[in-house]
């Protein structure tokens, strides 16, 4: 329903092409959208499955530069930024999520980048360069993608070098002395090499200003830089050598923990937490404040096309990082509660892919290896010092798969799926933890474990003719298992969780309406989750969690996306998300207590609202304006009980997160001549434009840490104005 440049997958478009297939939308036609869902390149309308496309010019357009972008523009998809982190993302999709961003935790959503795992939530917000499109896949995709895409998967596909001269650049401000540039060249082709290279920087204050004498002078600021070379070895035909490298660095402040609830006065006797209502744009602390980032990626792929018989696909990739933050929890100016996270972490991986086809047969098989290890040492300190913790933990992961599937066409209207996938995890964990003098886990305290899982998909396709078709689909993934790094005890830290699983149902519809000037997708679902991990924030020791498989939960709702061009001026886009989410059990001390208890992200409704209009074609160039509108229900944050019994725990009324919308607007005039080879656009944004006072995430410390609960608010309303040059 998103356009996109209407070539063969294969093909790189040059700026005419670019150019000609622009021309094409304005004359009203709705472009059909090319993904790799399946592995192969395939019309949005023809995969079965729940997904969201959104290309080049709707990613510029709308100011999606991240991952943390993407809260709401796809049905029963949610976004929010740890607490206190601007690189570090929670991602829920159909109610299923990972809260904690810590290394030792797995990501319920798989994200790609040109199909290359991106193994942690720590360091998942980065901005890339020339983004082609993204693609958001719902429901279990553990067939084809493997582990923790037990809620879906995310594809960041970057452009391929063109092998023609050309390229862009942008130049943005705003309030806030805000600046951003990116550059993007293609460069001439040098005999069979082509080659591209992109370069992104942004600097912006921090809109949260601290008092004379503060530890930093500023919160929530942004400073990120980020790079890419893309390079294609044409060897002919049938062979094609890719490379890929990126790399993204942030040195920043964190973001303000603004205290809205205390009783640490009155509890612990300890004066000067200040508690606030409301967004606050001045603070007073005294710790250390600040996130940076150093990410490396890289990835080669060797194609080679055997004739009729496939395609074969090597990809090799590794990616490092170097994270580190540190946060003053209380937002006082008063030692009570600092924390830092200094982390490192890298992984490697080799995947095999045949893709073919015989006759009515379409069929995708390979092998997929993956490694990874990481250390955080997590210092903290409580009580103006008079508790510090010296808390460290290392992990690793060996994984490997196989998998297959296959299409099988019984005519021109039914198309039957089925497909497999084993994998095999060994996992290990390395503990230090000491408190002042005492050791509470000594040093060499380590576990490992081995874990396996099969997760099958079968599905079944029918095409009602041209413009519509159904689909069933079942499929299953998980998320794995592991141990707890942040364990309080060595008996804690050496007892492993396992990993957690679903079996989903789903049924859809795709269909092109009015001639095609119109296209709806429908899907209903239901999620049967098992041996749910689950984190109980205990505010004992160095602020941990046990974790255990606690039981089950089942998540069921609609989906639905609908974009239509009535004129050749107007574009209109509209999608909803309806998701009922409850646990059916969950075991707390031998007790079954599901039915008082939280589930966590997962609003109720989700709206995506978005219209373009061409209003006016000049001399100059053409005119238009975007309004972009995006809702998220009420969620909670935390599996707290909902009806308090037991007043020594936490009660999830106290992080629930009201439901908000969210208003971006803006003005462009487009086409611009820049000479003959050249066109420029120049744009008035606005994001947030109601300026909504809103809490995205909070803490919630309970009643055994003197009910200290933090909040951290959305950006305020932020606008400016681009200029971009396209040659």
């Amino acid at each position: 329903m998103h356009e996109k440049y209407d070539y063969p997958y294969s093909a790189v478009p040059t700026l005419a092409q670019a150019q000609a297939a622009a021309a094409r939308a304005d004359e009203g036609q709705v472009q059909q959208v090319e993904i790799t869902a399946q592995r192969r390149p395939e019309k949005l309308r023809d995969v079965p499955i729940a997904a969201t496309a959104i290309s080049e010019r709707e990613l510029e357009a709308r100011g999606i530069a991240n991952v943390a972008d993407l809260a709401a523009i796809a049905p029963n998809v949610q976004v929010s930024q740890t607490p206190g982190n601007s690189t570090a993302a929670q991602i829920s999709i159909r109610g299923s999520v990972t809260t904690n961003p810590a290394l030792f935790w797995e990501p319920t959503v798989g994200m790609y980048v040109d199909g290359v795992y991106v193994g942690k939530m720590q360091g998942s917000v980065f901005d890339l360069v020339d983004l082609e499109r993204v693609e958001v896949l719902r429901g279990p995709q553990g067939t084809l993608y493997g582990r923790n895409t037990l809620a879906g998967a995310i594809n960041l596909v970057t452009r391929k070098p063109s092998g023609e001269f050309g390229g862009s650049a942008t130049l943005e401000a705003g309030n806030y002395s805000a600046a951003m540039g990116k550059v993007s060249l293609d460069l001439p082709k040098l005999g069979p090499l082509s080659a591209a290279v992109g370069l992104r920087t942004e600097k912006r204050d921090g809109w949260v200003k601290t008092t004379p004498g503060s530890s930093v002078g500023e919160l929530n600021d942004r400073d990120t830089r980020g790079g890419r070379v893309a390079l294609n070895l044409d060897l002919g035909r049938n062979l094609q050598v890719d490379y890929r490298y990126d790399e993204s660095r942030a040195d920043q402040n964190s973001r303000f923990s603004q205290v809205v609830r205390s009783t640490v006065q009155g509890d612990f006797g300890f004066p000067g937490i200040v508690v606030s209502k409301g967004r606050q744009t001045t603070a007073s602390i005294d710790g250390p404040s600040f996130e940076t980032l150093d990410l490396k990626g890289h990835s080669l792929a060797v194609e080679w096309k055997l004739g009729e018989a496939g395609t074969l696909k090597y990809t090799w990739a590794k990616r490092d990082m170097a994270w580190r933050d540190a946060l003053d929890l209380d937002g006082s100016p008063v030692l009570f509660a600092h924390t830092q996270r200094l982390s490192d972490y890298g992984q490697r991986s080799h995947e095999l892919q045949f893709v073919g086809g015989v006759g009515a047969v379409s069929y995708v098989a390979g092998l997929f290896t993956f490694k990874d290890d990481g250390f955080t040492d997590n210092p903290q300190r409580f009580f103006g010092g008079a508790v510090a913790f010296d808390s460290r933990y290392g992990f690793t992961t060996k994984a490997d798969s196989a998998f297959g599937q296959a299409d099988l066409k019984l005519g021109p209207a039914l198309t039957l799926t089925a497909g497999v996938r084993h994998t095999r995890e060994r996992k290990s964990v390395d503990r230090f933890l000491a408190a002042g003098p005492a050791v509470l886990i000594p040093a060499g305290t380590a576990a490992s474990t081995r874990f396996s899982s099969t997760t099958p998909l079968a599905s079944v396709g029918y095409k009602l003719g041209a413009d519509h078709s159904v689909y069933l689909r079942y499929s299953e993934g998980f998320k794995s298992g592991g141990f707890n790094g942040e364990a309080q005890s060595v008996i804690e830290t050496t007892t492993p969780f396992r990993p957690e699983k679903v079996k989903a149902i789903e049924l859809g519809s795709k269909s092109a309406l009015a001639g095609g000037r119109a296209t709806l997708n429908v899907a209903v679902f239901r999620n049967k989750i098992t041996d749910l991990q689950q984190a109980v924030f205990t505010a004992e020791g160095s602020a941990a969690s046990n974790i255990r498989n606690v039981g089950k939960a089942m998540t069921q709702g609609l989906e639905v996306e609908f974009g239509a061009r009535p004129t050749a001026d107007l574009r209109l886009q509209a999608s909803y998300g309806y998701l009922d989410a409850k646990f059916d059990e969950l075991i707390e001390l031998g007790v079954n207590v599901a039915g008082n208890r939280a589930v966590v992200h997962a609003p109720r409704h989700t709206l995506n609202l978005m219209g373009e209009w061409t209003f006016a074609r000049t001399a100059l160039g053409t005119w238009r304006a975007l309004a972009d509108y995006a809702y998220t229900g009420a969620h909670y944050l935390y599996p707290y009980q909902l009806t308090v019994t037991d007043p020594t725990s936490q009660a999830a009324a106290n992080t629930r997160i009201a439901g908000a919308g969210f208003i971006n607007l803006r003005l462009s005039l487009g086409g611009i001549s820049l000479g003959t080879a050249a066109t420029g656009e120049a744009a008035l944004w606005v994001r947030n434009a109601g300026d909504k006072k809103h809490v995205n995430n909070m803490i919630d410390f309970g009643p055994g840490f003197g009910n200290l609960t933090q909040a951290y608010y959305a950006d305020p309303r932020t606008f400016g104005i681009s200029f971009s040059a396209r040659w």
